[in-house]
């Protein structure tokens, strides 16, 4: 595991912050842990994500820094399965994943090479 300068998240957790940004829709903020880890797939292929450990764990530390809130669903709405922690980014954690973004995309710019003549 990476060591975590202070002030600093690691890549697992921005990528969790992009993807919770991306899959926010109107009317629906919340996500849950699984829906979230299948959004990260089909965006980026997840290298980062190793195991579904590792996601709640990384979740665990957004939610402590800040960034993100969590509650129980509700046993009614559960409908016969087992219930599901549901995450929300917070407006702190909404800007941070914003800026991350707005830096990845500076840093890992394409370049376009000059024509050759």
């Amino acid at each position: 595991m990476p060591r975590r300068k202070p002030g600093s998240l690691l890549p697992l957790e921005t990528e969790i912050l992009a993807a919770a940004l991306s899959a926010e829709r109107p009317g629906e903020t919340t996500f849950h842990g699984f829906g979230l880890a299948q959004v990260m797939r089909e965006q980026s292929g997840s290298s980062a994500l190793t195991s579904h450990g590792t996601l709640y764990k990384a979740l665990g530390r957004l939610e402590e820094f800040g960034l993100l809130t969590s509650t129980w669903e509700d046993a009614a709405e559960a409908e016969g399965r087992p219930r599901r922690r549901l995450y929300e980014l917070t407006p702190k954690g909404a800007q941070v994943a914003t800026q991350a973004q707005a830096d990845r995309a500076t840093r890992f710019a394409p370049r376009i090479a000059p024509e050759s003549a």
